[in-house]
């Protein structure tokens, strides 16, 4: 049964889902991580401004940043889908905490260079790769459906409400002790967020079958978004948006030294400002979406990103005053910060409305990749931009990248109907068999027998295109369908798995979907009894 689209709704309090005392524990968790993240990021910018005067070297601090989640969420998201989630979140937070010491010592022994700043801002992406992907298969968790939209907005406002905060406590230490003062408040903040989620106690979903293995989780992973058309059209509107928008935070750091009298402390100002826009924005996220659909708001944020971007790199230029260009540039950023939660926020939604539980933290990994993948390519080429010609010039052709992007993504609908119904579901039971089998014998052959009436065959042939879909979908090798020459009205439906576990892992994947697809095709069916399905294991010969 198909759910309503979210939009139509009347929709819970922004805030609901801070009422749930292990969402809220999380919570908190994810906005201290993200304090540290921003810390670290801020530092390094700046930091980087200390060792070189390229701005191909400042932009490529955020590809360092965002390049691990690129190169690393796929493996990362498997790994949050076959190993225990809390422990897996802990690791994350280990891993930035040893990367924040290893950067402070080398700071304080005088050994930091620009190209060693970059494999450490790269090391500490690595613990975002890790971190990101499991936290967002977690929330679904934690959270009923109707308050998913919520707790994704609750997210942002914490991500922004990180990016107002980190860069203040960043700004404040590096002018008041040093930058390596920031990073040791870092590795403090990590340790203090493992410690946090070691005190969830998440009861994790027992199964008889042996644990997916690491090379094919990521395989069934992959084969699954490739099958998703929604996904496709998550994907596209998310690289072409990360693509032209991380020109505004890649070049920050010298769009604040370019203006009048311009620092450490105005780049704090402007991301501050882009921070307190998207909490704004995010607070207001439930109503916004009773009013536009997800599809208007990646369209409107696109369009309203680009402008604020002009604005930034134009008005305050042409201001003589520091005092003058600050005030226009600062409601820029936060007019920059609305327009990103906007789009972030419906992207995200649409990615995890299009993603059943067991597969969620490594579609969601591909979505990451995405993101962060286009990010961190925009960031070179835009920082490529300015070095052969100038910030300003960058920046407005990355605003004017952004039309064209609303151009190329107007026909990939994010809502192209109603959401499927995702809710797991144990309605068909795994067959029982004569054969005494191992679980990873294999492969599995499966056939399906339908009876159709001839003049149907058309219909029917649509609605096995589905099934296809959702087959390959949940992990199968192979599928096929067959009409037999002498009997038309015989049609069999065929699929191989892997092995024997993988077989029975997708009764375990089944949902409401799934079971409403299955009447679909068995509606058809005009033989005496249901269709007939039969399972053959393949047999290992000695050939010689």
């Amino acid at each position: 049964m198909n759910a309503p689209p979210l939009n139509n709704a009347t929709g819970p309090s922004s805030l609901g889902p801070l009422s749930r005392p292990v969402f809220r524990m999380l919570w908190g968790v994810w906005m201290t991580a993200n304090i540290a993240m921003w810390m670290n990021d801020v530092a390094a910018a700046w930091l980087m401004t200390s060792l070189t005067t390229s701005p191909v070297m400042v932009a490529l601090v955020q590809s360092a940043a965002t390049l691990p989640v690129f190169l690393l969420g796929l493996p990362s998201g498997a790994l949050a889908d076959i190993l225990d989630r809390r422990r897996w979140f802990m690791a994350t937070q280990i891993w930035v905490a040893t990367v924040a010491v290893v950067t402070t010592a080398v700071i304080v022994l005088g050994g930091m260079s620009a190209p060693l700043l970059l494999v450490l801002t790269f090391a500490n992406g690595m613990g975002l790769a890790m971190r990101w992907p499991v936290f967002a298969a977690i929330v679904p968790e934690l959270v009923p459906r109707e308050e998913l939209s919520a707790a994704l907005a609750l997210n942002g406002i914490a991500m922004n409400a990180s990016r107002i905060i980190g860069p203040i406590l960043a700004g404040a230490l590096i002018a008041s002790a040093g930058s390596e003062y920031v990073f040791m408040l870092n590795a403090l903040l990590s340790v203090a967020a493992a410690f946090v989620i070691k005190q969830w106690r998440r009861e994790p979903k027992l199964s008889a079958l042996p644990g997916e293995r690491f090379l094919g989780a990521i395989r069934v992973g992959m084969q699954h978004v490739r099958q998703s058309s929604r996904m496709h059209a998550v994907l596209l509107n998310v690289s072409l948006f990360f693509m032209q928008s991380t020109a505004l935070l890649a070049l920050l750091p010298l769009t604040a030294k370019g203006l009048h009298g311009g620092g450490a402390g105005t780049f704090t100002v402007l991301l501050a400002s882009m921070g307190g826009g998207a909490v704004a924005a995010a607070l207001f996220m439930p109503r916004i979406r009773q009013r536009l659909t997800r599809d208007e708001l990646v369209r409107y944020g696109t369009l309203l990103h680009a402008a604020a971007t002009v604005g930034v790199s134009v008005v305050p230029g042409l201001l003589p005053s520091f005092s003058f260009a600050v005030w226009v540039a600062a409601p820029c950023m936060v007019l920059a910060g609305m327009a990103w939660i906007s789009v972030a926020n419906s992207l995200t939604l649409s990615a995890q409305l299009s993603l059943p539980n067991w597969v969620r933290a490594r579609g969601m990994s591909i979505y990451q990749m995405a993101m962060m993948g286009s990010s961190a390519l925009g960031a070179a080429v835009w920082g490529q931009v300015a070095s052969l010609s100038s910030v300003r010039t960058s920046l407005l052709l990355a605003a004017a990248g952004a039309l064209v992007s609303v151009l190329v993504t107007k026909r990939f609908k994010l809502e192209s109907g109603v959401d499927e119904d995702l809710t797991p579901t144990d309605v068909i039971k795994p067959p029982q068999t004569k054969l005494d089998l191992d679980p990873l014998d294999g492969p599995v052959l499966v056939t399906v027998e339908y009876r159709i009436d001839p003049a149907r065959a058309a219909e029917f042939r649509e609605v096995m295109q589905l099934s296809r879909r959702a087959r390959l979908s949940a992990g199968v090798l192979s599928w096929g369908l067959f009409r037999d020459t002498a009997d038309p009205g015989l049609f069999i439906e065929h699929f191989v798995d892997e092995s024997w576990a993988e077989h029975l892992r997708r009764f375990d994947r089944m949902t409401a979907a799934d079971v409403a697809l299955r009447a679909r095709k068995v509606a058809f069916h005009i033989g005496d009894g249901p269709p007939v399905v039969t399972r053959r294991i393949g047999e290992a010969l000695d050939v010689r």
